[in-house]
């Protein structure tokens, strides 16, 4: 095992997760409960790459090859986006959501960014490890941050449905899922797709809006917390 690499492909998600844990300023989650939605959001990794092979294979959709912006454009959203913003929105809503520690908006971010980097630390192992030092660069600077920002703009809206009456959470969880499972399919859309080096370049305002909101998502629920 090359040893270096493996450091290379965690050490991302790592630090984030240490980034999300130190901005939690007002009230620290549970270590262990923050560990388990870790593991829970890696273990996503293996009906996430079940799903997302066979409908590959099913609708002969190749990373490698030529698809075309349609096909490009269902293998980003209504398979790599949905079915991987899906699973870890379960994990999110099912495991922390009504844990006493969950108590208030900010602690939806943590939870589910923890989710989240757990998903993409597992995968980035398995990309780095086959493709060396600059996949593992490259994915430092692009996936594994774009996983965080997406869980952060997910795990707002679940953190406000939190605090709402019971009648309006599901519809604001699943706002945040639909925000979650856009960002995640246009970022691989631009990515997937192979026909103009122009709307490749959309990755990068794509991110920087990712970016942004996330920034804003985290200081607005920081504000709102009860235990400033």
């Amino acid at each position: 095992m090359d040893w270096l690499l493996l450091y290379l492909a965690l050490a991302p998600g790592l630090a984030l997760a240490l980034f999300i844990y130190w901005k939690d300023k007002h009230e620290k989650e549970p270590v262990g409960l923050l560990i388990g939605c870790f593991l829970l959001g890696a273990l996503m990794c293996f009906p996430a790459g079940f799903w997302n092979s066979c409908l590959f294979v099913a609708f002969g959709f190749d990373l490698a090859g030529s698809n075309g912006l349609l096909l490009s454009f269902l293998m980003a959203f209504c398979v790599v986006g949905l079915g991987e913003e899906s699973l870890k929105y379960l994990v999110l809503v099912k495991y922390p959501f009504n844990r006493p520690s969950f108590n208030e908006p900010f602690d939806g971010i943590v939870y589910s960014v923890m989710i989240s980097l757990g998903f993409a630390t597992f995968e980035n192992i398995d990309y780095v490890m086959e493709g060396g030092l600059a996949v593992a660069f490259l994915r430092a600077m692009t996936a594994v941050p774009m996983h965080a920002a997406f869980a952060i703009i997910m795990g707002y809206h679940v953190g406000m449905a939190k605090f709402q009456h019971p009648l309006r959470q599901k519809a604001t969880c699943r706002r945040g899922l639909f925000c979650a499972v856009a960002l995640h399919g246009g970022y691989d859309f631009v990515l997937f797709q192979d026909s103009s080096l122009w709307l490749l370049l959309l990755i990068f305002p794509i991110m920087i809006y990712a970016i942004v909101l996330s920034r804003r998502a985290m200081r607005e629920h920081l504000a709102r917390s009860p235990f400033q």
